[in-house]
Order: C-alpha cells, then structure tokens, then sequence
C-alpha cells in the first residue's frame, strides 16, 4: 500500500483485535454458494448472484454484521437490533456457528425470494 492509499475496512478489521472472530465470520459466508466478498472502503460486503446479503466490521471488542433485510428475518436468539426500515444487525463477541449460519441461511432465502420476485 502507498502512503496516500487509505486502507480498506477489510484491512483494518485484518488489524484489529477481533481479527480471529472476523476471519471465522467471513469463513462461514464464504463456505455459501455463489458468496464473494466486496472488500469497500467503509466496509466489507457479502452477496451472491442474488445481490447483496450483509455487511461486515470489526468495533471494538466485537464484530458486526448487517443485514440487508434483517427487517424480514426470524430472530429467536434476541439479537437483531437496528431502527431502519430494512437492515438490521448482530453483534458478536464470540465465534458460534450455528448461530451465524441460524441468520445468515434466512437472508439468504430472503435474497432468493427477493430475486424471484423482480
């Protein structure tokens, strides 16, 4: 990276202290179908040939991830929080896959309906 090139989100949370957790996180999105990584400025998305599903981050001592249309989603464990009209996210302290893979199969098959309706 040159001087004047600003990092990436990817690569701050590569620098974090919550890198373990972030790079479970992203194994876990990677290992669906058709899933890429958009390493942006302000943030890293994840999608698939549907369009995009999440967002993720470090902060702090936790990492967050966002869902494009968490509005629509189950939450039995009480841990979607957000105001917006559509996304909402988790937070994480902790790497627990069946939880991860509890919210992310649901924005997925959310994505897919959403595409089948357009």
């Amino acid at each position: 990276m040159t001087q004047n090139q600003i990092p990436t989100q990817f690569q701050n949370d590569l620098e974090s202290n919550q890198k373990t957790l972030f790079l479970q996180i992203r194994e876990v999105l990677l290992s669906y179908k058709q899933m890429t990584e958009i390493q942006k400025s302000i943030i890293t998305t994840y999608a698939n040939d549907n369009g995009p599903i999440c967002n993720m981050r470090t902060m702090g001592q936790q990492v967050e991830i966002t869902f494009l249309k968490g509005i629509k989603m189950k939450d039995k464990y009480k841990l979607l929080s957000g105001s917006g009209k559509e996304m909402k996210s988790i937070t994480l302290k902790e790497f627990d896959e069946q939880l991860l893979e509890y919210y992310i199969d649901q924005a997925v098959e959310i994505n897919l309906k959403r595409k089948k309706i357009n």
